[in-house]
């Protein structure tokens, strides 16, 4: 599940995402509204977590701009919590509301609710021959075995199997389950892969996960395993 966070306080805006992320949600941020409007029209999001007090466009502009041409659910955060606020972003369109200080687990909670509503209920489930994921439930198995994964290793499978057949490269793996930029140096991503492809493939004789040299990794189901 791709989320979008337009949050313009530092240090909550760097709490969301690491706490998102560590729920197994692949997150961009943005500081500002003018930013976050334009990734918001132009990403392919499954959510939008949105600040109503943000430097550039406000969150009601930038809410009744996306509901133009979008129906992405949209939780609102502000620091305001009287009623005509929380009116006022329900009728521009908003799925949900909820006013600062909030706890994360409540926030977690609610997003999970916009996510299990309608078509995007099924989503939350990824398989790959029998290979089986369960954002939902965090739960990960293969033939019928329960798969025993670190939270990067859950979000790292997660990735791969939204995408599964696109060669995904170090680069972009860096980048969305890290959070970090690729650096050539490091081989965080090599062995992410090995410890998971352990998992997920050595105990069983159709392999999934495959090297594509120079490029990156790639989960599909092979004819020649």
């Amino acid at each position: 599940m791709h989320l979008l966070v337009i949050e313009d306080e530092m240090k909550l805006g760097d709490y969301l995402r690491k706490g998102l992320i560590e729920s197994g949600f692949n997150v961009d941020l943005s500081r500002d509204g003018t930013e976050g409007l334009g990734m918001a029209l132009t990403g392919n999001y499954d959510a939008i977590v949105l600040d109503v007090m943000l430097p550039g466009v406000d969150g009601f502009k930038i809410l009744d701009v996306v509901r133009k041409s979008s129906a992405t659910p949209v939780l609102m955060l502000t620091a305001r919590d009287d009623v005509a606020d929380r009116v006022k972003g329900l009728e521009a369109g908003a799925d949900d509301y909820l006013a600062k200080p909030f706890a994360f687990t409540e926030l977690l909670a609610r997003v999970r609710a916009l996510l299990r509503r309608g078509s995007l209920q099924e989503s939350t489930r990824f398989a790959l021959a029998d290979l089986q994921l369960d954002l939902t439930t965090r739960r990960a198995s293969r033939g019928g075995k329960r798969l025993d994964l670190t939270a990067k290793e859950f979000f790292l499978l997660s990735l791969l199997l939204r995408r599964q057949g696109q060669v995904l490269s170090r680069a972009v793996l860096a980048d969305q389950v890290w959070g970090m930029n690729f650096d050539s140096e490091t081989n965080v991503v090599e062995v992410a892969v090995r410890r998971l492809r352990a998992k997920i493939d050595d105990p069983f004789e159709d392999k999934l996960l495959h090297t594509v040299r120079g490029m990156g990794y790639v989960l599909e189901q092979r004819d020649d395993g």
